[in-house]
């Protein structure tokens, strides 16, 4: 089995949330869309439309956060990797055809993931700030550990919920970085 057909099994169930919704995308919709039979989406994605939405999701992720890499991988400093991840993500979000999309007809499908479900996203931040933490000065250990769980439900919940600060400002996520994010940690 082709990698190629998985992604585009993936590309096109993708495709069809951003048209119709999650709670309207079936396996079928998703089948037609990428040009292959229901039984070629079976033989990829076993679990049946369950575990499909399951692997767009992972796959979105994973290409979230390539993206994230490659907009913060040379920054100079901590100041300089929170301050670009924060405005990419923030910007990611509100551009994300999907997830607006799904915020507008859907809420109550993803609201609980993005908040009280969110251990999974939350994780996987921190493990991908870890390293950046390690770059700027931070020793492995448990306060990496910790620090690295602090920025991480610090900035998914300003992503959620900005509060006072505009995350469109530079200036403002300069400040927001410096006096409540790395704060928090020194």
């Amino acid at each position: 089995m082709s990698n190629d057909v998985r992604e585009r099994v993936l590309q096109a169930t993708y495709d069809c949330v951003a048209r119709w919704g999650l709670a309207k995308t079936t396996l079928e919709d998703a089948a037609r869309e990428a040009g292959v039979s229901r039984a070629t989406v079976y033989r990829y994605f076993p679990g049946g439309r369950e575990e499909l939405i399951g692997a767009v999701v992972s796959w979105e992720f994973a290409r979230f956060f390539r993206r994230l890499y490659d907009e913060i991988h040379q920054a100079d400093t901590l100041e300089e990797v929170m301050e670009r991840g924060l405005v990419f993500a923030h910007n990611a979000m509100r551009e994300h055809e999907v997830l607006q999309r799904i915020l507008q007809t859907e809420p109550e499908i993803l609201l609980p993931r993005l908040t009280v479900e969110a251990n999974e996203t939350h994780k996987l931040v921190a493990a991908f700030l870890s390293p950046y933490l390690v770059r700027h000065g931070m020793a492995p250990g448990s306060e990496l550990d910790r620090a690295a769980d602090f920025l991480a439900r610090m900035a998914l919940s300003y992503l959620g919920s900005p509060g006072r600060w505009d995350l469109n400002d530079p200036v403002q996520v300069a400040h927001l970085v410096r006096a409540e994010l790395l704060a928090g940690i020194r």
